[in-house]
């Protein structure tokens, strides 16, 4: 698909919709049916395959946005990553997956894959190089996520992409973090974009949802496992989800400029030892970002210098919501050795730099002010604990 002739703006607004032809109605009508006429129609629809009303258009939005020929949308983001994996993968086959992953997407491989006789490896490294010394004759897929969660190393994606090419491989990507606003894989030629919806595309916290975008052959084959996993999504979901859709772009355009004053500030700040942020001058693969990215998201990782508890200054935290999901309008935290990377073992989680100090930050749209304020009144607040109890 090429790109559309609209404005992001306007395709989050307007692209995707359903007309209101009966009432006139300004937003998307929902279809709540589970049963659709049959004798005379060509599109068979039904919820199990992908395809009621808001089920196909809220999809051409996100085909539009990441400049995709077609998108489907899915349960959760999980259940877009696992269809799109058994989708590509059978017994025998082998698959490259870079080494710092979404928790889930690892956990799913690490103990899924071996009941199918499905086999991987993790990278050693982001450089190209890394997913070259994996590959193998019965190599297949190379999955990537960029920036990675919840260390925000960037990896080179054109670099994977023309890898992949010369080796007959598919290319999968995790784009959630960057939100198609930031981040287009399929100009770089990676073949399948896969989003969890819950985060970005939702923005509010209170969807669950993903989403797969690619060419029509290759949607072909994932529609086909997809209607036999089941993992489809109610309409009224989507239909929220094409609603929170419309103001994507200036959501997270606001969250890329607090995430990058915040990201300063966190790094000028005496007690904070460390900030992941691909926005900041001093981030190793600074330039490779600038390269692919349009903008830095609103995601960023900082450790606590030694002696100062993570979870005591989330939970001191007044304004930032200390909480599991990310991307919503309000700023969250979570200690990631907890939560999204809890089901790794404590030496795997050494292994790509999760500590039990670090936290991750996804900056809302609040007032920089008010989020550096709490954070320091949480930060003071621990220190004068500490000291208390020394006494």
């Amino acid at each position: 698909m090429s790109k559309s002739k609209y404005g992001l703006n306007t395709i989050c607004t307007h692209i995707g919709e359903i007309k209101d032809e009966q009432f006139k109605g300004a937003v998307s009508p929902i279809y709540m049916s589970t049963s659709y006429q049959f004798d005379g129609v060509d599109v068979k629809r039904y919820p199990r395959y992908f395809n009621t009303p808001n089920q196909e258009y809220v999809s051409k939005k996100i085909a539009a946005l990441e400049h995709a020929e077609t998108a489907m949308i899915f349960g959760s983001g999980m259940a877009a990553v696992s269809t799109v994996f058994l989708a590509f993968l059978k017994v025998g086959d082998h698959i490259v997956v870079q080494n710092t992953l979404y928790g889930g997407t690892s956990n799913f491989i690490k103990e899924e894959f071996p009941k199918y006789g499905i086999e991987f490896t993790f990278t050693d490294g982001y450089d190209v190089s890394d997913f070259e010394a994996a590959i193998r004759p019965n190599t297949k897929v190379i999955h990537i996520e960029t920036p990675s969660n919840p260390l925000l190393t960037i990896t080179d994606i054109k670099g994977v992409a023309d890898l992949a090419k010369s080796k007959g491989l598919i290319t999968t990507i995790d784009n959630t973090f960057a939100s198609p606003i930031n981040q287009n894989p399929i100009d770089f030629g990676i073949d399948i974009v896969i989003h969890s919806a819950t985060k970005y595309l939702g923005g509010h916290s209170d969807i669950l949802a993903g989403a797969v975008a690619c060419s029509n052959a290759h949607m072909e084959v994932i529609w086909n496992v997809a209607k036999n996993l089941g993992g489809s999504l109610s309409d009224f979901m989507v239909w929220m989800l094409e609603r929170s859709m419309k103001t994507l772009a200036l959501r997270v355009k606001a969250q890329n400029r607090n995430a990058k004053k915040m990201a300063k500030f966190l790094s000028e700040h005496e007690d904070v030892s460390q900030v992941f942020y691909p926005g900041l001058k001093t981030h190793p693969q600074y330039a490779l970002a600038k390269s692919q990215m349009k903008g830095f998201g609103g995601m960023l990782s900082f450790e606590l210098v030694d002696g100062l508890d993570a979870m005591q200054f989330q939970k001191e935290l007044k304004l930032i919501k200390s909480s599991m999901s990310l991307a919503g309008v309000e700023s969250t935290v979570l200690s990631p050795h907890k939560t999204s990377h809890s089901l790794l073992t404590q030496q795997e989680r050494e292994a790509i730099g999760v500590s039990d100090n670090l936290i991750r930050f996804s900056v809302g749209i609040e007032s920089k002010q008010d989020l550096m304020d709490d954070i320091n009144q949480a930060i003071a607040k621990v220190k004068k604990n500490q000291l208390m109890a020394k006494h």
